[in-house]
């Protein structure tokens, strides 16, 4: 019998003669009732051998197991001894017994931090984007240095690589700029000047390392100002605004349809190699409440634009935004880290709220083109 199931101690054999009398520190030796009382007692339950709940449940716990016959126990329940008729007592059943509770998903991360972080960082958005178009222009400028800066610190920490930040973060903000102001065409020239002078800004080091430290300064040039000019270049239309916003809020929905599908129902693993927490069916959750959004974005944001377009446009932002979060992830992985930066509680850096926007600011701008015109 597994006593610890039941909450008393195990017994081993019977109680003979010599216990019973110890245990009552006096009397005669013998049975230490007649046979009248014997008639009273009967064996204790069998337990079979084993857990009791299965698994490895009851290893965890330290639950004693007995091997061999069933003990029978022959003493009476304390108090039984004057009255014969008295049954002992069932014992209760212990904690060991009770069903451990099911564990509860987490979310990983502070949700409250999160939430009042990004409430306050869309107050900031929202009234500079409708009070004055040349501020909002700054807020990204502000966002790509900082970006800039995250993105370089990490790769001289991991692998050693010295991207120049000063020609980096000086070209991004021009770069920005220059795409508000002169379109495209201002944002590639400020782009091909931006590598030039990470180009010529490293030949003031020593030679070793030259190779992989330029490479690693052009790539951030395109990775993060080049594309965040796409939504200074949207803003130079009429309804800039409007258009900027219908951007963010498509890429807010799509990476909440995908977190709270994903954490409600995700099963099947999207990319287990590169970010194992997103699952296919936080996939289908982006894509859905993308294309919803993007419906009523363009049904009622969008100067000339319809429901059917929203469609296609909220599915694009589903894709790049998920892309976008993947290829971040593989950068993050391949340097060992988590977050980007600490900067924003809850979220991480800049960074890990510009990964999912930088690549779609580009597809988005196109697909308005398209559409309505560049207005």
């Amino acid at each position: 019998m597994n006593d610890s199931s039941w909450g008393a101690p195990p017994q081993a054999g019977y109680w003979g003669p010599s216990d019973q009398g110890s245990a009552q520190g006096a009397g005669p030796a013998g049975p230490a009732y007649d046979a009248h009382d014997a008639q009273h007692t009967r064996p204790m339950p069998i337990v079979p051998e084993g857990p009791a709940h299965g698994g490895d449940q009851d290893d965890d716990r330290g639950a004693a197991r007995l091997s061999g016959p069933p003990v029978r126990d022959d003493r009476p329940a304390a108090g039984s001894y004057g009255n014969p008729s008295q049954k002992p007592q069932e014992p209760m059943p212990s904690a060991a017994q009770q069903p451990a509770p099911a564990p509860k998903k987490s979310a990983g991360r502070d949700l409250g931090a999160a939430i009042g972080v990004g409430v306050g960082l869309g107050a900031v958005i929202i009234a500079s984007l409708f009070v004055v178009k040349a501020v909002f222009v700054g807020v990204v400028a502000v966002a790509v240095v900082v970006g800039l800066w995250e993105l370089t610190s990490r790769l001289e920490e991991r692998k050693g690589i010295k991207a120049p930040l000063v020609p980096l973060a000086v070209g991004g903000a021009a770069m920005v700029v220059a795409g508000y102001v002169r379109g495209a065409e201002g944002a590639w020239v400020a782009m091909a000047l931006t590598a030039l002078a990470v180009l010529v800004w490293r030949m003031t080091e020593p030679p070793e390392g030259y190779l992989k430290d330029v490479t690693a300064g052009v790539f951030a040039a395109f990775y993060v100002p080049f594309l965040a000019t796409f939504v200074a270049m949207m803003l130079t239309a009429d309804d800039g605004p409007r258009r900027v916003l219908t951007f963010l809020l498509l890429t807010v929905v799509s990476d909440t349809g995908a977190y709270a599908i994903g954490w409600r129902f995700g099963k099947h693993k999207l990319a287990p190699r590169i970010s194992p927490g997103k699952t296919r069916e936080g996939l289908v959750g982006a894509v859905v409440f993308a294309m919803v959004g993007g419906a009523l974005c363009l049904q009622f944001l969008i100067e000339d634009g319809t429901w059917w377009q929203g469609l296609i446009i909220g599915l694009a932002v589903a894709a790049t935004a998920t892309l976008g979060d993947l290829g971040e992830s593989m950068i993050k992985r391949d340097l060992g880290i988590k977050d980007m930066g600490t900067l924003l509680p809850g979220h991480g850096g800049i960074m890990d709220r510009l990964d999912s926007l930088l690549p779609t600011a580009p597809v988005v701008w196109l697909l308005l083109v398209i559409f309505v015109g560049s207005g």
